[in-house]
């Protein structure tokens, strides 16, 4: 496997904390993931215990089979759990990955913890990682998420036609989005502004 899956990453400015997906934040998940709202926008369906538990091990278990890297989004004034991110479809010779796999608790969304998130897994990607490209996948019914992946500066490409599955089932067809290393340096000057002051 290769090393990158076995190094534990944390990110973090003043606003969240971003640690490796693990089992000690349980408790913290739990009180937040029974949300119908993250079902509706995700390919999770988490309504009963059983559904929590396959959740965390197909996590876990995404990141030994070095599928994606979780992250657990801490919320830094709180100490709480506020929701979870991830890398994915990394392609390490060509140098592209996607950021996706995102969900907030309710009382997190809309207050900037998804552009604090956001912010510093792009500069992970691009200035640790040196990667060329970022993209983002979002269901084409998922309005608000595509409005907040256009805000972080990425722009979108087309669509994709049953391109995953979602929680009822149903394949599912996706807007895709990037940001391109060239392009990098100016977003993160003008829609980052406040993380780099």
């Amino acid at each position: 496997m290769n090393e990158f899956f076995q190094t534990d990453i944390v990110l973090e400015n003043d606003i969240v904390r971003l640690v490796p997906f693990n089992e000690s934040y349980e408790c913290g998940l739990r009180k937040i993931i029974f949300d119908k709202g993250i079902t509706q926008s995700t390919g999770n369906y988490i309504v009963t215990n059983e559904d929590f538990k396959e959740y965390m091990s197909r996590t876990l278990s995404s990141r030994r089979d070095g599928a994606s890297y979780p992250f657990i989004v801490i919320h830094k004034t709180s100490g709480q759990v506020a929701g979870s991110t991830r890398f994915g479809n990394m392609v390490f010779q060509s140098k592209r990955l996607e950021i996706g796999w995102t969900w907030y608790g309710e009382v997190y969304r809309g207050t900037g913890i998804n552009k604090a998130t956001k912010y510093e897994l792009l500069t992970f990607a691009f200035e640790k990682l040196n990667f060329n490209r970022v993209q983002f996948s979002v269901d084409t019914d998922n309005l608000r998420s595509q409005k907040a992946v256009l805000k972080l500066g990425a722009k979108q490409e087309g669509i994709f036609r049953s391109n995953y599955i979602n929680a009822k089932g149903e394949p599912r067809d996706d807007v895709y989005f990037s940001i391109i290393k060239s392009e990098w340096p100016g977003i993160k000057a003008t829609e980052f502004s406040e993380f780099t002051s």
